[in-house]
């Protein structure tokens, strides 16, 4: 693949990300208007972002890149077992290592039951799914894809990792600190997802794990932080100032506890992969 290719590539699948991400939200508000709880709204919007993004990537793939999807580690609908339990474990075991040997305090949200359900709509189904599943068909999809067919596999992990992690920096003013370890963590956390789609030739394994990060860790269920959440059932305010331990402006997801996580699932990844080698 010619590099001007792979980068207008690149450049098409954010803009699909964005396009479907706006579509959704749009749809959702107009159904709203008619009196349509908010909720219905944001689960309505999660699966149309999902959907929206999985056409425009589609339509991508067949008229721009020609090539068949599962050339992009986009094949059939299916999640392996272990990724499936990854999903679920990874973040409660962060969640409870917090609670059990971080001090801190639980703090409880007065909300009304329309506003609960508001926030936990939209926090699974738009955060947790919505965004999980599009950002791997974008990230560790097209951009992974492209990048290893321009260079090789170990550049197509890296560069979209270092990318992802620097999405989650711009336009949120924080200082340099809190860049610096949301940029480190943002790129392990890429290079984690990359190495579970490369183990599993396929970016819904590492959707199912970015996912259920997104329900348990930010969904509005419970949030870890420094400090009391509004957009949260409950918070579990810490007592320590650590940015180590907090992670800075970001929070937990940028903190050395996050990482060390992160690096023990790409080691079960890499190991896995050795393991399958082996076997052909």
């Amino acid at each position: 693949m010619k590099t001007q290719k792979m980068i207008l590539s690149i450049i098409l699948s954010l803009l699909a990300l964005v396009v479907a991400q706006i579509l959704s939200q749009l749809i959702a508000s107009i159904v709203m208007l008619v009196k349509i709880p908010s909720f219905v709204a944001n689960i309505l919007a999660g699966f149309l972002y999902v959907g929206f993004a999985y056409l425009l990537i589609k339509l991508l793939c067949k008229k721009y890149i020609k090539g068949d999807m599962s050339d992009y580690n986009i094949p059939i609908f299916k999640i392996e077992l272990k990724w499936g339990i990854v999903a679920v474990l990874l973040p409660i075991i962060i969640t409870v290592f917090y609670i059990l040997f971080i001090p801190g305090s639980f703090e409880q949200n007065a909300l009304d039951i329309d506003s609960k359900l508001e926030l936990l709509s939209a926090g699974i189904f738009f955060t947790g799914f919505g965004a999980g599943f599009v950002e791997e068909l974008v990230f560790r999809g097209v951009i992974m894809s492209v990048i290893e067919k321009r260079f090789s596999k170990k550049i197509a992990i890296i560069v979209p990792s270092v990318l992802f992690g620097l999405v989650h920096i711009i336009g949120m003013g924080f200082n340099l600190l809190s860049c610096i370890l949301v940029l480190l963590a943002g790129t392990m956390v890429g290079i984690m997802f990359s190495l579970i789609a490369s183990e599993t030739n396929s970016i819904w394994n590492s959707a199912i794990v970015h996912a259920f990060w997104n329900i348990i860790i930010i969904g509005g269920i419970l949030q870890v932080g420094s400090e009391f959440d509004e957009y949260s059932l409950f918070s579990y305010v810490l007592d320590v100032k650590s940015f180590l331990l907090t992670g800075g402006e970001f929070g937990i997801e940028s903190s050395i506890i996050a990482v060390m996580g992160y690096g023990l699932i790409c080691l079960l990844a890499v190991l896995s992969n050795k393991k399958k080698n082996e076997r052909t």
